[in-house]
């Protein structure tokens, strides 16, 4: 086990709680538990022990919602995730810890830009801009969400942009989401996996927070069924850009 402060035991704990809600309530939200991990154990250590935690808040989310994805969406991004990943995987292994966070932070924030700028124009003129459904700008978005998915497990906040822009309602958002990063999150652990980051004391440290995942996505569950469009998406904007900011600087 890694010799921890109780008090670092306690921001690893709170990051493991909302694992937990991120996967069934608030895509996005995780990035709270990368600059938790981040803070606290090195950041590859962080990548790797937060990837396991992560599947266990994937089984839950696919029990809950596995029924409402819109898989034509997942085939769409399919391609440029894997060229992302590919990307984040070499990446990863060649830059460093400083590097590999401003970059993503740049790309969150650009994120944020574009689908605040979208929605003040459909406001503003009062007509539908065409959604990011194309080949081209889920290709961007996809290509980035496996990037930074693979390279900090960040990839959330990238996605949740795409799923905004296009105003996926609750149920469709949070059921594709589940699919989605279920599936890259297993495609991850071998790369990770290659480059020797699950030692022993990861897994014994991710075997005492996995309850608490557990206990974050069942109250996830509850508080997503009070929670209406405006506020989701407020807050998922929100969660986002204060990672992205924690990432820059």
């Amino acid at each position: 086990m890694i010799a921890l402060d109780p008090w670092a035991w306690a921001a690893l704990a709170l990051a493991a709680v909302t694992i937990g809600i991120s996967k069934t309530a608030l895509p996005g939200g995780s990035i709270l538990a990368i600059a938790l991990f981040a803070t606290v154990l090195p950041a590859r250590t962080s990548t790797a022990a937060m990837l396991l935690l992560l599947i266990v808040g994937d089984v839950f989310a696919l029990i809950t919602y596995r029924r409402h994805a819109h898989w034509p969406t997942l085939l769409r991004l399919a391609p440029a995730v894997i060229a992302g990943l590919l990307a984040g995987f070499a990446f990863l292994a060649l830059a460093g810890d400083g590097i590999v966070r401003r970059a993503i932070g740049v790309i969150l924030l650009l994120m944020i830009a574009v689908t605040l700028w979208r929605r003040w124009r459909q406001n503003r003129t009062e007509a539908a801009l065409p959604t990011p459904g194309g080949l081209v700008l889920s290709g961007v978005y996809g290509t980035l969400g496996g990037f930074t998915t693979m390279v900090a497990n960040a990839g959330g906040p990238v996605m949740s942009m795409y799923f905004l822009a296009t105003r996926t309602p609750v149920q469709v958002f949070l059921g594709t989401s589940a699919w989605f990063f279920a599936i890259i999150n297993l495609i991850k652990v071998p790369f990770l996996a290659g480059l020797g980051l699950f030692e022993g004391h990861v897994l014994l440290m991710d075997a005492v927070l996995a309850p608490l995942v557990v206990v974050g996505a069942l109250a996830g569950i509850r508080l997503a069924r009070r929670m209406d469009q405006r506020l989701f998406d407020r807050i998922v904007i929100a969660l986002t850009i204060m990672g992205a900011l924690y990432l820059l600087f």
